[in-house]
């Protein structure tokens, strides 16, 4: 995911509002004690998540792919009074892990953590969404594109996490592993669809950002 100079890297960084107490010792702690802590939205992402929000200032939030909450809370930060975050993960073990510091936060009450798999949980939620952050299994990216497009409202924003895949997506080298190829194909699918206006940001992995027409 080091796409910049290590040193412009951590200028940006430097350069950016600094996450919460909480939010640090949510990074802090996914890094000390749980695997694969590269999945962490972590503090750039986290502030760039937190200031879509505030500019959408959502209603309804949907995002799949929970891990330890630190993306879920970022995206809380700019509901409305009355807004409510969804937020799905297949990952039983992490749910204690998350809730322990979504309870620590005011934000606690708008944020619905649902268990379970996102291909059968979408289909069920009687819900508009504002804003929708996909970070979940690559190779059902596009599936997921293609469940909740019905559910955004005209004019609503759909964020697509890990869209660059570590830079494997310009490789010289055409793929042979599912994910890089599932990432490729959603990024294509996206930029072919007329329905939306869309624009790749190199923002840690790779951000796709999508408005539906």
């Amino acid at each position: 995911m080091d796409f910049l100079p290590a040193n412009i890297n951590a200028y940006a960084e430097a350069s950016t509002s600094s996450e919460s107490e909480l939010l640090y010792q949510l990074n802090r702690n996914t890094r000390a004690q749980i695997m694969a802590p590269r999945m962490l939205s972590g503090h750039m992402q986290g502030r760039f998540l937190s200031m879509i929000s505030w500019m959408i200032r959502p209603r309804r939030i949907l995002e799949i792919g929970t891990y330890t909450g630190y993306s879920a809370l970022c995206l809380a930060e700019g509901l409305v009074d009355d807004g409510l975050l969804i937020t799905i993960d297949h990952n039983e073990e992490l749910e204690d892990f998350a809730r322990s510091y979504w309870q620590k936060s005011p934000l606690n009450d708008k944020i619905d953590f649902r268990l379970g798999s996102a291909m059968d949980i979408i289909p069920t939620l009687n819900e508009t969404f504002d804003l929708v952050f996909i970070d979940a299994d690559k190779r059902n990216n596009s599936a997921y594109f293609d469940l909740i497009f019905d559910k955004v409202r005209p004019g609503g924003f759909m964020l697509a996490d890990n869209v660059l895949w570590s830079g494997k997506v310009v490789e010289l080298v055409k793929p042979s592993d599912l994910d890089t190829q599932s990432v490729l194909a959603f990024n294509e699918k996206v930029q072919n669809d007329s329905r939306v206006e869309n624009v790749l940001l190199p923002v840690r992995d790779g951000i796709m950002m999508i408005r539906k027409r």
